[in-house]
């Protein structure tokens, strides 16, 4: 796999986060050399401090890890107990279902602040030194406050860089080495690089230990909509998943990562399957229904025969479940 422009771009620029430790551990190592026969200093440069990163075109410094963390999406919330580190979490927004059951234990005692992206208010109210946005759109002066004016009131902002939407920082496409890059990333700002480097590790060995599917079957990724479908296109986590899953997009060639389609171009593209997400206001279940009830999709073949794959709304944005994504559809499609 091939990692992202994006990716290298901004490890390259600002702090390539697993060497960084030790290029700044070495300048700390001079740094006391300089100072021999004085009394010790503190040595954040000792544990990956500073760490500075280039966040959708914001720079962000961290002078030490996070303490009081607010999660806004589920990709946010689950990549922080992936890490163990729901110690740090004051509060979690916007989630999108339940956590896996391998969390749920330390998922527990989180609070929730709100269904949605919280108010600044309700932001602040938690004390955060971070907020950990899922979505750029999150950040705004209608939603938990702009980046700006959250780091004048000492709340770092962080947000998920798959997520990013900026020309030169949106990955293009994304990549599952673009994903581990960022869970690396997120080790390096928490003081976590080792718990981060076992979780690419364990990924990077369940992705490997996948047999795509080799039937050669197309596929429409359908996540939402009604008069228009909405659906995973070229660039995006569903292109990702695909891919590695042994399937071919059928709107593999629409540059971006989500678009919508008419019920006609859905017909014309006729795919071998559809993969339908699942989330509890969107249910794969009244997905079908539609299909169904279109007198146009109804004729489909894969309608007909009910060649549907379902996968959990939380895993369709880049995080800690696409792999699991990658091993679901794998496994159903070995099971029609």
């Amino acid at each position: 796999m091939h990692t992202s422009t994006r990716h290298r771009t901004r490890t390259a620029l600002v702090i390539a986060p697993l060497a960084a430790a030790a290029s700044v551990a070495l300048l700390a190592g001079c740094a006391q050399t300089a100072n021999a026969g004085g009394a010790a200093e503190a040595e954040p440069a000792a544990s990956g401090f500073p760490v500075i990163v280039d966040n959708c075109g914001t720079e962000v410094t961290f002078e030490s890890a996070p303490e009081r963390v607010i999660t806004v999406k589920s990709s946010t919330l689950e990549l922080l107990l992936a890490l163990g580190l729901e110690e740090r979490v004051v509060g979690a927004a916007f989630t999108d279902g339940p956590v896996p059951d391998e969390y749920a234990d330390a998922a527990a005692g989180i609070e929730i602040l709100s269904d949605k992206v919280p108010s600044q208010e309700a932001t602040l109210a938690a004390e955060p030194d971070l907020v950990f946005a899922g979505w750029e759109s999150n950040l705004t002066a209608e939603g938990a406050g702009d980046r700006d004016t959250l780091e004048q009131l000492g709340v770092h902002t962080y947000v998920a860089p798959a997520a990013c939407k900026e020309e030169g920082y949106m990955p293009d496409p994304l990549t599952f080495d673009g994903v581990f890059a960022d869970f690396e990333e997120a080790g390096a700002i928490f003081g976590a690089t080792d718990a981060a480097a076992d979780l690419v590790a364990e990924q990077r060995a369940a992705l490997e230990a996948i047999e795509p599917n080799d039937e050669d079957l197309t596929a429409l990724w359908y996540s939402s909509g009604d008069d228009q479908p909405f659906v995973g296109a070229g660039i995006g986590a569903p292109q990702m998943i695909m891919d590695a899953a042994g399937l071919t997009n059928v709107v593999a060639d629409v540059h971006d990562t989500w678009t919508s389609l008419s019920w006609e171009a859905v017909v014309d593209a006729n795919p071998d399957v559809i993969v339908l997400v699942d989330a509890a206001w969107n249910t794969a279940e009244s997905k079908i229904e539609r299909l169904e009830a279109n007198p146009a999709t109804a004729a489909m073949p894969a309608v007909q025969a009910g060649r549907y794959v379902i996968v959990d709304f939380p895993s369709t944005e880049a995080g800690v479940r696409n792999v699991d994504a990658v091993a679901a559809i794998v496994e159903q499609l070995g099971a029609r």
